[in-house]
């Protein structure tokens, strides 16, 4: 009898390599797909791949090939599904709004079907910590408002627990979506703070600094969010038609002068900030409150800052080089 089949998408992803590194790290048959789009340099997710999980098998599909999906999931027959492919970023969906619609809304419809449809055990997927938008107040619960989102990307991860609730309700499909707090570690993305300012420190050239450094962010080491989401896949509900979300943060939020302080100290080299207004689409704070993922699969982040921020910086310097 062959051995169950876990699927993940967004494989090629920063949180995907990692979750598809660990899923086989334990022996787990998986197999990833991905668009390897050109949201960021394609070659990086590559790479990330050769680094972290190259044994994995990882095959290009798009979310909206409707056609292509259901062949995969009749091919490899998967009883599992960690769904993280989506179009990220909340700056670039004030540019191109109609990517966010395509491939968080539209694919996430395809992929609620096809685990309908093929009978999967449990879905996993991502949310984000901005469906908390101007309605909740730190630190976040997962019983607070996400009705009042900052951004459409913002807004299409918030119709994703609508819709997966939806399904579950409908259909019995047991669904559990994981808000994801400013995740960061290396390979991490390169549109993204950590890699951004670590990157600009290296090669001296000036930093944006947001809200005149006046944000707090709940950074959250790429290690603690893997663990995370297998211990939600782990710990599917007992029911069917059950859906749940859960908080995946670090609960202690970090002053962005702070974070930008640790770089300069792994870089060895003073960063030239730049202070800019408060961007639109932005949070001011982001805090998780994880006492419900830590109650249900005892869910404890443990990295620091000081701890996995100059790991950060040393991998921006091995791979982009100093003057990157």
């Amino acid at each position: 009898m062959s051995k169950p089949v876990t699927l993940v998408t967004g494989a090629a992803g920063f949180i995907g390599a990692y979750t598809c590194r660990a899923l086989q790290a334990r022996g787990e048959t998986v197999v990833g797909l991905d668009s390897f789009n050109d949201y960021y340099d394609p070659q990086l997710k590559r790479d990330r791949v050769a680094a972290l999980c190259p044994q994995v098998d990882i095959r290009t599909l798009d979310l909206t090939d409707r056609e292509g999906l259901d062949a995969l999931f009749g091919e490899i027959r998967p009883t599992r599904v960690i769904h993280l492919a989506a179009q990220a970023g909340v700056r670039y969906s004030l540019l191109n709004p109609h990517a966010y619609v395509d491939s968080n809304v539209a694919g996430f419809v395809n992929v609620l079907e096809l685990c309908r449809h093929r009978d999967i055990q449990h879905l996993v997927y991502a949310s984000s910590s901005s469906v908390y938008g101007d309605s909740a107040t730190p630190p976040y619960s997962e019983d607070q408002r996400v009705d009042q989102p900052r951004s459409l990307y913002a807004a299409t991860k918030a119709a994703n627990e609508l819709m997966a609730y939806t399904y579950a309700q409908l259909y019995g499909l047991r669904a559990t979506g994981l808000r994801f707090f400013t995740v960061y570690g290396p390979w991490g993305r390169p549109d993204m703070a950590p890699l951004l300012f670590s990157r600009a420190v290296l090669a001296r050239r000036p930093i944006e600094v947001f809200n005149h450094g006046r944000m707090r962010r709940d950074f959250t080491h790429v290690d603690d969010i893997v663990a995370g989401v297998l211990g939600a896949l782990d710990a599917a509900p007992a029911d069917e038609g059950r859906h749940r979300v859960f908080n995946l943060g670090n609960h202690t939020p970090v002053e962005l002068e702070h974070f930008i302080a640790v770089i300069e100290q792994a870089a060895g080299v003073p960063a030239q900030k730049v202070y800019r207004p408060m961007q639109p689409g932005d949070m001011v704070e982001t805090m998780a409150d994880t006492s419900r993922a830590q109650a249900a699969f005892g869910f404890d982040p443990s990295i620091t800052i000081a701890q996995g921020l100059p790991s950060v910086v040393e991998w921006c310097r091995t791979y982009f080089g100093e003057n990157a």
